[in-house]
């Protein structure tokens, strides 16, 4: 019997952790893990558009740029300069897949280490570039190092922090992601002034936040479940007692990471088969249907095109990354507001709230949209475009609350951990290749269907919000050894602990 089940047949335990400075410090190391991806969502969009850049690499689109008549829509739909921003994605999806063998050979902190590690490379041969194939190559070992930092990351978060607060802890994640965009499009704001060579400014930048996180890596433990997974269960227990403070009672906690991490080894093979089983179907829904969905939310493009969708509604160069940088300050206060009330009022409620308010801000878009190009007209008018920027901030806000953090704290929280660094391993891969697609495709749609495309990702927020009322339980402060016995109640999920448990009955009478 999975241990989800045998947590499922008890009352869910309260282990009474508090918040230590160390937890703080720990947790706030991985964190950072965000900051890199952040930094490099931020700047690619604002680079793509400097002139500097695109004289450079992309000459073509900067003389599509300066002819007298073309469509708004399509001046920048190069698939060469997309798949300068997409190529990260792609290799992102792979590495978080090989990160989550590894991790039991590493742990956690050492799948950190070499993602940072990674990164650095990257920024490095970006800022160096003298060819598309070498932009390429640098944005490919970026990618190598996000697909190990998300990978590792959120679950570190996760199996780190107090479970009464574990909404809080993982969601810092996400904290970091938006200011390193907040950073980067700063540092695009600035660099855009600089000709000729202000782009490499923007790149080699990217070198800083990796250098945090590598030299951070060194001076933090791995998590006691990590550690127990590979053996090392008196250090285990000596970090678990540092995190959750000297005088913490601590035993419970540890006899139930101890029973979780012997209910692993006994299936120690075949994580990613065994999610396809019945016994973790539910595991498996939900574990695809985040990362998909989030995917389709349309915020992955507007936040890493912001500046070009700025500049394609008729904003100058700088007027369209000032605008990005107000976007990711809005989004970085939401994030911080979902951080607050997360443990508050629980992971559904900002699923809802966040998803009505995306719906409703995409249709006003469209309509937008669609009544300037009723009219003819070649550039918005100013209060057309005005207005766009307003809806993309409101829709930000919406997605800073709601579905930006939530994509990261719901997926480390579900699996048990016999399939969790697997199961976080398939939605940060599913999460990278649908991005990959979205980004790489998203410039030559928006160029065939115009404001279509924005009501498109409508249509799936209202899928992705129905999904969420249906069949997403409630998962705020519930203890990761226990997540069983949020599926045994509720009322679709049940039925499968059920039929495992009769199964499993019936196994031990024969």
């Amino acid at each position: 019997m999975s241990r989800g089940l045998i947590a499922a047949e008890s009352n869910v335990p309260n282990y009474r952790e508090g918040i230590t400075f160390s937890v703080m410090m720990t947790c706030l190391m991985a964190a950072s893990c965000g900051l890199i991806f952040g930094y490099d969502s931020g700047v690619s969009g604002g680079v793509t558009q400097m002139e500097s850049f695109l004289s450079e690499f992309f000459p073509e689109v900067l003389s599509e740029m300066k002819k007298e008549k073309h469509d708004v829509y399509c001046k920048y739909d190069n698939q060469w300069l997309t798949a300068f921003t997409s190529s990260l994605y792609i290799a992102g999806m792979l590495s978080s897949l090989l990160a989550s063998h590894m991790t039991r050979m590493v742990g956690r902190q050492g799948i950190m280490l070499i993602g940072g590690a990674l990164f650095l490379a990257g920024s490095i041969v970006n800022a160096a570039a003298v060819s598309i194939a070498m932009l390429i190559i640098g944005r490919m070992l970026l990618g190598f190092g996000l697909g190990f930092t998300s990978q590792a990351a959120p679950v570190y978060l996760s199996e780190s922090a107090p479970a009464r607060w574990r909404g809080a802890f993982t969601s810092a994640y996400n904290a970091f992601i938006v200011i390193g965009i907040l950073f980067a499009t700063v540092t695009n704001y600035y660099t855009d002034r600089i000709p000729v060579w202000g782009w490499r400014v923007s790149l080699g930048l990217a070198a800083i936040p990796s250098v945090v996180i590598v030299a951070g890596a060194f001076f933090v433990s791995d998590t006691p479940s990590s550690l127990v997974l590979r053996g090392y269960p008196h250090r285990a227990r000596a970090t678990l007692q540092h995190i959750r403070g000297p005088h913490a009672d601590v035993d419970a906690e540890f006899k139930d990471i101890v029973l979780a991490a012997d209910q692993a080894h006994k299936n120690d093979k075949g994580a990613f088969k065994r999610l396809f089983s019945k016994q973790y179907r539910q595991y498996l829904v939900i574990g695809v249907a985040i990362p998909v969905f989030y995917g389709f939310t349309g915020m992955v493009v507007i936040a890493m095109f912001s500046p070009l969708l700025f500049r394609t509604v008729g904003f100058s160069s700088q007027n369209a990354i000032l605008g990005s940088v107000i976007n990711s300050a809005i989004n970085l206060v939401a994030t911080l507001l979902s951080s607050f009330v997360m443990d508050r009022i629980g992971r559904k409620f900002l699923f809802i709230f966040g998803g009505l308010g995306m719906m409703i801000c995409e249709v006003a878009i469209s309509w937008i949209m669609a009544d300037h190009l009723g009219k003819q007209e070649g550039i918005m008018p100013g209060n057309y475009a005005t207005s766009v920027l307003v809806l993309i901030w409101m829709c930000t806000f919406s997605f800073g609350l709601s579905w930006a953090p939530l994509r990261y704290v719901v997926p480390s929280e579900i699996y048990t951990v016999e399939v969790r660094s697997a199961g976080q391993a398939m939605s940060i891969s599913i999460t990278f290749c649908i991005s990959f697609l979205e980004l790489q495709v998203f410039i030559a749609l928006l160029c065939a269907m115009k404001y279509f495309v924005f009501l498109l990702f409508v249509i799936f927020l209202l899928a992705m919000t129905i999904f969420v009322v249906m069949f997403l339980p409630e998962t705020k402060g519930v203890p990761l050894e226990s997540m069983g016995s949020v599926w045994a109640q509720h009322w679709f999920w049940r039925r499968f602990t059920m039929n495992v448990k009769q199964e499993s009955q019936t196994l031990l009478v024969k």
